[in-house]
């Protein structure tokens, strides 16, 4: 600490911005990162091959059909075999999500692979030369409002004009490329495929004198687009839902009652079983072969739970009891028998789900129309019905596993509204968040350890790796800690406001997600480098603008260092956690603790969910912070440290969306226009960043050069948004018609040579059906709440069968047809049904 520095009280810039000036800091937290990524990498090598039921998961219920390759059980036998795996593989393994997904990390590996060469072997030596390259934080930075203009002075800043100009038109470039391949893979894609999905859009609007299905068959075959195969009219389901979910909350007690039960019973026969055998003990040795017959005997009734004459006599009250409530205000309460009740409750319910089954339910402004092609379905939705705003609106349908049926018949006023109220809430709670990260930031402070624990202090100081390990290490863990927790609390909320499919869930978590890493890890710390005084700082750039440039320029280069332990600890230290599913892992033994009935047991065999809106934010947020990184002094330690972060993020997530993780929503690749946005407003803060500290260096000249560069980019976004976003939503139709006649000699007028490669990629995904196809396979629009069976309670080891169909539904044909297709809203709840039976059946079965 410095002299000067009032022990009492602790500057709160000292909490985020390392105080080192060694280069030993460095040096600390690489070797702790490599610390934490190898010994994960290791224990993942060799748990992999002993836990195949966790990491290789999705392998394992992938039909034999889908080719992916099996990976070898060898400690790192398997890195190169996963290398090999092409792209069409992922593909047609894995989808479009998925592809696009490992695309962004492809394209940031050659771009910042090509930046860093170029900052090492240009930027590195002219910053060492001309601004006195070394690791010091705090060098003064002259601030250009008070001296004269030294353009002609600072030539060598002509190279920062240079170099921002050419990494800028880089990233440009590598956007624009990734996007036409990854619209031409789609479009491919999509387009060779005719599931149920690709035929059905979504309409909604619907006036009240349209709302049959009869006319709102008429009214679109009258367009002469195509004829309509379906159509679902979206009614108000909510009390049928509700009947279902309380009978499933039902069925769950009854369960849980019964399995209490069994234990209870289980306990009693150990005991009875160890008395008699004390007694056999005692006997003579000419009752030995009796006492021996006995034991077995009694062993085999253990098994069969006692039944028949020698079950344990038990006292009232052996038997789980409930305490019910009844009579004026409920005021009175009974204990009654927990299993005859929940029984009877469910016999109840069942006669109620009946009868809600037969009601006729009053229509909602929405259907989904299924038509008889692809081209029929692809033309209403790109083209408008009504002339009056607001009526018969198209959009694409989701797959009938990734729709929300509460929201189909919600109105629409309700839906804005939460879906408006939840994204304002979300925002407060991101503005106000940097407090709580300031605050554990001065509690790891060395400022406040010296304070409130001076012996402690004392011991740190007598070991500088320790110390410098701390004061350096652990804001950037509780950034990274942050970064980790906050988005399970907005994927609570996303899923509240009031989407229609959760694949519009996981696009719209990506964004918030991105919002609060973006403003809470860079805006914040790069404007006033703690939460204390950011709006003090904000308050002073609205009365005088002239500080913007050289406050940021001088936070932004003074955080280097913090940024740089940030992509080391994501990189090479966290990355290797995330593929050993430390989570999983270290939560099965809870959950297993937790589960008492063979329902619960059988949801700890899924595999985990991979949810994009959990780990594309921080990709994104690497991604920007080495764009506005890249020219600056350390920019050429944070490119190569980027690099590697995405190196290892792309061979990681390779392996868990291929091997590990399910992946249930079907967004077709929409991830990758957010992505585009986000690296759009990374530009823009990168211009906005190098106009700042090129004038803060009082080379006004050289900054005003820079300036065209912000609205060229904002253009950019414009015509990205003209030019691409279609083909990211929609199926051209020319594609459609190229895949029908995909097996004849015909060539399309204009098609080019590098067509070729999706084209011979598609002799791999149609050697069976797509992906899609193959997942959708028997799906109908239909709320499961009308046809999927009742379930009986799952008692004992095996699943039983679901009640008979004649008692439970109400089409026998749509039932009938594969029972994955009808799932309730929450997946959850139809554990032994279908593709979950599939999974619980197989989950011993060898790859």
């Amino acid at each position: 600490m410095p002299p000067d520095h009032d022990p009492e009280r602790c500057n709160p810039e000292d909490y985020i911005k390392p105080p080192s000036k060694t280069q030993k800091d460095l040096e600390v937290q690489l070797l702790l990162t490599l610390i934490l990524g190898v010994s994960a990498l290791i224990a993942f090598c060799i748990l992999r091959p002993r836990w195949p039921s966790l990491y290789s998961a999705r392998k394992r219920r992938l039909d034999r059909n889908v080719g992916l390759p099996e990976l070898p059980n060898s400690f790192f036998g398997w890195m190169p075999r996963l290398y090999r795996v092409t792209e069409e593989q992922i593909l047609a393994s894995a989808g479009l999500d998925a592809f696009v997904f490992l695309a962004f990390f492809k394209m940031a590996i050659r771009l910042f692979a090509t930046m860093s060469f170029t900052a090492v072997v240009v930027l590195w030596p002219i910053n060492y030369h001309y601004r006195h390259f070394q690791v010091v934080l705090n060098d003064s930075q002259t601030s250009g409002d008070d001296e004269p203009d030294r353009s002609r002075e600072k030539t060598f800043l002509w190279a920062y004009v240079v170099f921002t100009y050419f990494f800028v038109a880089l990233t440009l470039y590598s956007v624009n490329w990734e996007t036409v391949r990854i619209v031409r893979f789609r479009q491919d894609y999509l387009g060779s495929q005719s599931t149920v999905t690709d035929r059905t859009f979504r309409l909604t609007g619907i006036p009240m004198r349209l709302r049959s299905g009869d006319k709102l068959k008429n009214l679109i075959e009258r367009l002469d687009i195509g004829l309509v195969d379906s159509v679902t009219l979206c009614r108000d389901w909510k009390e049928l839902d509700e009947v279902v979910e309380h009978r499933d909350q039902t069925l769950r007690k009854l369960e849980a009652a019964w399995a209490k039960h069994l234990k209870l019973q289980e306990q009693a026969v150990t005991k009875q079983h160890g008395d008699a055998t004390q007694t056999s003990n005692d006997d003579s040795s000419s009752g030995e072969a009796g006492s021996y017959r006995d034991d077995e005997e009694s062993g085999e009734n253990t098994r069969l739970l006692v039944n028949g004459s020698n079950r344990p006599p038990f006292l009232e009250g052996d038997r789980p009891e409930v305490r019910i409530r009844y009579g004026p205000l409920k005021l009175r309460t009974r204990k009654v028998d927990a299993i005859d009740y929940y029984e009877e409750k469910l016999r109840r319910l069942d006669e109620r789900v009946m009868d809600a089954r037969g009601k006729e339910y009053e229509a909602a402004d929405m259907a989904l129309v299924t038509m008889d092609s692809v081209a029929s379905c692809q033309m209403v939705i790109q083209a408008r019905i009504d002339p009056r705003p607001g009526r018969l609106l198209t959009k694409s349908a989701p797959s009938p596993s990734d729709l929300v049926w509460r929201n189909t018949y919600a109105l629409r006023g309700v839906r804005r509204f939460k879906s408006w109220a939840i994204t304002l809430f979300i925002t407060f709670l991101t503005l106000i968040w940097i407090f709580p990260t300031a605050i554990l930031a001065s509690w790891l402070s060395i400022c406040t350890i010296k304070r409130v624990m001076p012996s402690f202090y004392t011991w740190l100081s007598d070991h500088p790796i320790i110390l410098s390990l701390l004061q350096n290490g652990a804001p950037t863990l509780v950034v990274s800690l942050l970064n980790v927790a906050v988005p399970y609390l907005y994927d609570f909320l996303s899923n509240r406001q009031g989407m229609i499919s959760q694949g519009d869930v996981e696009l719209s978590l990506i964004s918030k997600n991105f919002f609060f890493t973006f403003f809470n890890t860079f805006f914040v710390f790069a404007v006033s480098r703690t939460g204390f005084d950011f709006w003090s700082v904000l308050r002073g750039f609205l009365k005088d603008t002239s500080k913007i440039p050289a406050v940021i320029a001088s936070d932004v280069e003074e955080l280097s260092i913090f940024y740089i332990g940030f992509i080391m600890l994501q990189g090479i230290g966290l990355m290797p956690f995330r593929v050993l599913e430390v989570g999983s892992v270290f939560l099965y033994p809870i959950y297993r603790m937790t589960s008492s009935t063979p329902r619960d047991f059988a949801r700890l065999q899924k595999p985990p969910v991979f949810q994009y809106g959990f780990y594309l934010p921080t990709a994104l947020l690497v991604f920007n912070l080495c764009l506005i990184y890249s020219v600056l002094k350390w920019g050429f330690v944070i490119l190569i440290f980027g690099t590697v972060y995405f190196a290892l993020g792309y061979f990681t997530f390779k392996y868990m969306v291929l091997y590990a993780m399910d992946q249930p929503q079907h967004a077709t690749g929409g991830a990758w226009r957010i992505i585009c946005y986000r690296i759009v407003i990374g530009l823009l803060v990168f211009e906005v960043v190098m106009v700042g500290q090129i004038a803060s260096l009082a080379a006004f000249v050289q900054s005003v050069t820079i300036l065209p560069l912000i609205p060229f980019t904002i253009w950019y976004s414009f015509y990205f948004t003209r030019r691409f976003e279609p083909l990211t939503k929609y199926i051209a139709l020319r594609a459609i018609k190229s895949r029908a006649d995909a097996d004849s000699e015909e060539a399309v007028d204009d098609a080019s040579d590098d067509e070729d490669e999706p084209r011979q990629s598609q002799a791999l995904l149609r050697r069976g059906s797509t992906l899609d196809e193959f997942k959708e396979r028997g799906l109908v629009f239909v709320n499961p709440s009308l046809v999927v069976p009742l379930q009986q309670p799952w008692i004992y080891h095996d699943p039983p069968p679901p009640l008979s169909a004649g008692d439970t539904e109400t089409d026998g044909d749509q039932s009938s047809q594969g029972q994955p297709a009808l799932i309730l809203p929450n997946a959850d709840s139809t554990l032994g049904i279908g593709d979950d039976n599939v999974w619980i059946n197989g989950a011993g079965r060898d790859d």
